[in-house]
């Protein structure tokens, strides 16, 4: 019998192409907790359009086919139907009101042992944090168990058992060309507990097992994801990250979900620190400087900015132009590598430039900027490969000796290049970042961004709602109040909020401060938790299954949601860990909590025109503070 997924198998061979392309790592955890055979609901999370179904269609354990759900109608046509269903697809009708019926394509699926795969969110949107799972996978799977149990005549035989499969996927950063991915794949969930209560005659039985085990397979998806309450939080965690790891790459990606909850975690715990408002602030204003600078922690942490550069120290003007020259000899040296490196560079180009314009027609929405990409450069890769092999081809005289030479080097050039492009891009970051801080601490001071005009980029963008997310369902997120209140920061703006993007070199003085103050403001936070006074016992915020994990302790909380159907009430779980467990937590996953209290490179450029250093201002501070800061 030929294949019935032949264009199944196609299209995820040409998205794993396009995945490695734009991916350095797709790093899978939790592989063997997905049956190897029978029939399984793959729940997966979906905030990042296209490239979610990609990640989990070409990196699915044992390479199983995945059956996603279209809509019936579109299978009307004969041809369609065949394209449809040979790329894996089942159908699903939305207006029938039996559910046997809506699932008619699904329970087929699965009664042939086969793996349906679902979205529960409905879409994909970009928020701080899992907002909405919806029951369509829970009623599919229940649905399915119902008819295994009273029909099972009608069921394959080895495909009696249905189990629901969570997939977690997460990007390091998810519109980043070469960035990793992380899919984590949880124990799976059997649904025979659901199963009595499901097919019970009493009113609303059936929706409250549904309720339950929708319920089971969002905390397996919030346990393997980042949340945070809010932007600013979420915000503020990642600069920490970033701080306490110069370079990405150095941490372990089995950890980098864990290490981002814990300082999500941190951020979001009330009155952390007298002055955590001012922290968190310092964090915020970094971060937003960066966004409106186009440049990246990890690219200045990379940087020898020597003090010889300052413009404000009594240096000799030769000194100053020996160590330009000394950092034109640097960048010199990046070219050397170059000529080893431009055929495929040009080759490439062209896909470059053009996924560039698709991630600008989508700067508005994040989570179609690396889809843009993705798809814009592919595009033109499958217009620049086969061109390049009938050329090379034409040049060898058609020969089936030419061929194969040509193939050959065609695909030695691709592997040659995604081989390569890691480092070198790398540099080219750091050779652009280089001169640009070159260029805007040279500048005359006054034509420096004033202060006044420099408030709006100090505020970070958010990204703008998504109108699918019925927020009339999204579940409020208390987080538990000790003594006072964190005063609230500037609001942040929506994307669709226009700004006009300023001059590089007009910023950098401000960048460099601001980097200076948020690596001063960080190590304030960790010597107070670690050797303040008020360390001894300090608890902080936990997530519940990171309190488990860590010996911590959890306690409830009853909440009341205004939904469409009236008042919900639900029980909210908060943990808590000791803000010492969690220093050595960060500690032992190489965060980098003592080089905070250094001096920051380049700290010079934060000196105010009568060539007195500017101080940290936090609310709050306390002289022995600065004692802490130095001491870490």
């Amino acid at each position: 019998m030929p294949d019935a997924y032949i264009l199944h198998r196609l299209l995820r061979r040409v998205a794993a192409w396009a995945l490695v392309a734009f991916f350095t790592e797709i790093h899978i955890i939790g592989s063997e907790n997905v049956p190897r055979k029978g029939p399984v609901v793959v729940t997966a999370t979906h905030h990042n359009m296209m490239i979610d179904p990609a990640v989990l269609s070409t990196m699915f354990p044992y390479q199983r086919i995945l059956h996603f759900w279209a809509k019936a109608s579109l299978f009307t046509n004969p041809v369609v139907k065949y394209i449809l269903t040979s790329a894996g697809n089942i159908p699903v009708d939305r207006k029938a009101k039996d559910r046997k019926q809506l699932f008619r394509g699904t329970l087929h699926a699965l009664s042939h042992g086969g793996a349906v795969a679902v979205f529960p969110e409905g879409t994909s949107y970009t928020e701080p944090r899992i907002v909405q799972v919806k029951d369509g996978a829970a009623w599919a799977a229940l649905e399915y168990a119902k008819l295994a149990k009273e029909h099972p005549d009608q069921i394959a035989s080895g495909a009696e058992r249905v189990m629901i499969a969570t997939a977690a996927i997460v990007y390091t950063n998810k519109t980043k060309y070469r960035s990793n991915a992380i899919m984590e794949f949880g124990p799976p969930i059997p649904v025979d507990a659901f199963l009595d209560q499901f097919m019970s005659s009493e009113e609303g039985a059936a929706r409250a097992a549904v309720k339950r085990l929708t319920a089971a397979l969002e905390q397996q998806l919030i346990e393997a994801t980042i949340n945070a309450p809010d932007w600013d939080t979420l915000y503020a965690a990642r600069m920490a990250r970033d701080l306490l790891w110069d370079d990405e790459r150095n941490i372990n990606l089995d950890d980098f979900v864990v290490i981002s909850q814990t300082l999500v975690d941190l951020f979001s715990t009330p009155d952390l620190v007298p002055n955590s408002a001012a922290i968190k602030r310092q964090l915020l204003t970094y971060y937003s400087l960066l966004q409106s600078s186009k440049l990246t922690n990890s690219v200045l942490a990379s940087l020898p900015l020597p003090d010889t550069l300052d413009p404000h120290r009594p240096i000799p003007l030769p000194s100053r132009l020996f160590t330009l020259s000394l950092l034109i000899r640097d960048s010199l040296s990046l070219f050397i590598r170059l000529p080893l490196f431009i055929g495929p560079l040009l080759l490439h180009a062209p896909a470059y430039f053009f996924a560039r314009i698709g991630a600008r027609l989508a700067e508005d929405e994040e989570e179609a900027q690396a889809q843009n990409k993705v798809v814009f450069g592919l595009l033109l890769l499958l217009l620049i490969y086969p061109m390049t092999f009938f050329f090379l081809w034409a040049f060898l005289w058609y020969s089936s000796v030419g061929a194969l030479i040509s193939i050959t080097l065609v695909t030695l050039v691709a592997m040659y290049h995604n081989k390569l492009v890691n480092d070198n891009y790398e540099r080219a970051k750091r050779l652009i970042a280089a001169w640009r801080i070159l260029v805007g601490v040279w500048i005359p001071k006054k034509w420096d961004m004033s202060m006044s005009a420099l408030a709006q980029y100090t505020i970070p963008l958010i990204p703008a709602e998504n109108e699918w997310i019925d927020r009339s369902k999204v579940k409020p997120i208390r987080i538990p109040s000790q003594t006072a209140v964190i005063p609230p920061a500037p609001p942040a703006r929506s994307a669709s909020y226009k700004r006009r993007r300023p001059p590089t070199r007009r910023l950098i003085r401000h960048v460099l401060r601001a980097r200076a103050e948020a690596a001063k403001a960080l190590a304030s936070l960790f010597a107070q938790l670690e050797k303040g006074p008020a360390a001894e016992g300090k608890q902080v915020c936990a997530s519940a299954h990171l309190a488990r994990a860590y010996g911590g302790y959890i306690e409830e909380q009853s909440l009341q949601a205004d939904t469409k159907e009236g008042v919900e009430a639900f029980v909210q779980i908060i943990g808590w860990r000791s803000a010492r467990e969690v220093v050595a937590f960060l500690r032992q996953r190489g965060a980098r909590i003592a080089a905070l209290g250094n001096r920051v490179e380049g700290e010079w450029a934060a000196l105010s025109s009568d060539g007195e250093s500017d101080t940290v201002s936090m609310e709050g501070e306390k002289e022995d503070d600065v004692v802490w800061i130095t001491s870490s």
